[in-house]
């Protein structure tokens, strides 16, 4: 049971919703809908994102999508995602969540599962052991998961940042964002309860429905 699941002081607790995707899925831009929309039926609504959401999560921000970290190889990498996710956690989400707060986060553990874990080939056991020090029970009510080719998101990509430098992930080459597509698509059948797979080369509206359909079906709105 996840901590967003029973109140220890039988208070209703909040709902923690993740969106999980490849490289221009529309991760912000669904996830800036579902809030508007929750907000919208009176509910109170705090939007995040990975790396950061926290001042101790933002300072490693730039590290980790600058390149700066990539030299130190991916074992390393995870490590500091660990760290600005558990910074994260305690600082924003586990309070909000208690206190009643829906969370939704652009990116949490998967990307962490897929990017430095099945495609960075970081030992699971290694993967395991960070997740439960950084998140510990506090996991995802339901998670998102924006499926889109990798050329069609990196095309989407490209266009969003104009003249601006891709990150440190979007610059990786076409065949091992498709291998972090097939990473998702794995998890997601491994855990049907908390995923919800999304069609995301529709319409943007077309889109934003399925997500809602989805938050309504899993978690009682």
């Amino acid at each position: 049971m996840s901590e967003t699941e029973a109140s220890g002081d039988g208070g209703r607790r909040g709902r923690f919703v993740t969106f999980e995707g490849g490289e221009g899925a529309g991760k912000s831009t669904q996830l800036t809908r579902l809030a508007d929309r929750l907000r919208r039926l009176g509910l109170s609504v705090i939007t995040t994102r990975e790396p950061g959401g926290s001042p101790g999560a933002e300072a490693l921000r730039h590290v980790l999508l600058s390149g700066a970290a990539e030299a130190l190889g991916p074992e390393a990498e995870a490590i500091l995602f660990a760290a600005a996710r558990a910074d994260h956690v305690e600082a924003l989400i586990r309070p909000a969540v208690a206190s009643g707060q829906w969370v939704i986060c652009d990116r949490f553990i998967d990307s962490t599962r897929v990017y430095q874990g099945i495609t960075g080939n970081v030992p699971p056991r290694l993967i395991a052991a960070l997740e439960s020090i950084s998140v510990g029970t506090m996991l995802p009510d339901l998670t998102l998961l924006l499926d889109l080719p990798a050329a069609e998101g990196l095309k989407r990509a490209a266009a969003r940042r104009g003249f601006d430098t891709a990150d440190r992930f979007e610059k990786d080459g076409i065949d091992l964002h498709e291998s972090r597509r097939d990473g998702f698509l794995a998890l997601a059948r491994s855990e049907p309860d908390r995923f919800a797979v999304i069609d995301a080369a529709q319409e943007v509206e077309t889109v934003a429905e399925a997500v809602w359909y989805a938050v309504r079906r899993r978690l009682g709105i």
